[in-house]
């Protein structure tokens, strides 16, 4: 009895409008197909940047591939993966009759990540003594509070047994506090030394932002050592996670974060988006950014 092939590996990025940001995704696809070659693998974005995430499955379905595992490449539970991803992907399952797939959750704040986060700092300090550091980590931000608040736990955990003085948190778009904002409460609690740290995967218009804004607050206050750390980046790290995220998804051991999500669970002041069917929005805080999906109702589900 011949052993069917394992299921081909689905890279769901987000899109950047910033060129170097879109490369280094494809870049980390490539990497990623180059240390498995015993897997399919093709990546694509949900928007702004090429290839589609449609284009990406219909890649793999000339190549063969009848089963794939979709894995987010995203940090947190958001909009995107818990609407758009699935709604392209039942897309592409009607435009190809036969096709199978399963949907593997975001990366999330795995003690992984948080050790590239920490070299990140490690970096910008060049040296410097972290018990008197304080950080602020800085998250996309999103209009869905659980997306928000997966940013706050990833401060907490980065802060918990690492000595700094402290981990605050910020956003660089659609949610509180922004960056001179979170900036401004480190200097209030007293904070000598502050590294603002992106929360992002790659370079792109909003960690861009988010150095900008670094600049300008600490040209306003000269008084303060403000240094700025770097994206997570492609480390080996990122590679090795994405592979145990594909391997949950294949294996059926999905823990996607639903005790707080909006759409499950009754939130003072959200009440009204428990059960709401998903529809692909809108980001007034990226440049240029819109949807290229049609606009259709698909039910909030993180397996198909």
């Amino acid at each position: 009895m011949t052993t069917p092939p394992p299921p081909a590996l689905l890279v769901a990025g987000h899109g950047t409008r910033d060129e170097a940001g879109a490369e280094a995704f494809r870049a980390f696809v490539r990497e990623l197909g180059r240390r498995h070659p015993e897997l399919p693998v093709a990546g694509g974005f949900i928007e702004l940047s090429p290839p589609p995430l449609g284009e990406a499955v219909t890649e793999l379905v000339e190549r063969g591939v009848r089963r794939f595992a979709a894995v987010p490449l995203m940090l947190v539970s958001a909009g995107h993966a818990k609407g758009d991803i699935p709604a392209a992907l039942a897309r592409e399952q009607e435009r190809h009759p036969g096709v199978s797939y399963t949907y593997g959750r975001p990366l999330g704040p795995h003690p992984a990540l948080l050790n590239v986060l920490e070299r990140r700092l490690d970096e910008a300090l060049g040296g410097t003594d972290r018990s008197d550091v304080t950080v602020l980590l800085v998250g996309r931000g999103s209009t869905d509070p659980d997306a928000n608040a997966e940013v706050h736990k990833a401060a907490r955990l980065l802060w918990e047994g690492r000595g700094y003085a402290g981990v605050e948190t910020a956003f660089v778009s659609l949610a509180a506090p922004d960056v001179p904002a979170g900036l401004d409460r480190c200097a209030r609690l007293g904070a000598r030394r502050i590294v603002v740290l992106p929360y992002f995967l790659f370079t792109g218009i909003l960690p861009d932002r988010v150095r900008e804004q670094t600049r300008a607050w600490a040209a306003a206050h000269p008084e303060a050592d403000v240094r700025s750390a770097d994206v997570i980046g492609p480390e080996p790290e990122l590679l090795d996670l994405v592979m145990e995220r594909y391997a949950e998804a294949v294996e059926g051991d999905l823990r996607m974060n639903c005790d707080s999500c909006v759409y499950r669970i009754a939130l003072p002041g959200f009440e009204d988006k428990v059960g709401l069917p998903q529809q692909p929005h809108f980001h007034p805080d990226d440049d240029g950014h819109h949807h290229g999906h049609p606009h259709g109702g698909h039910s909030h589900s993180h397996a198909h």
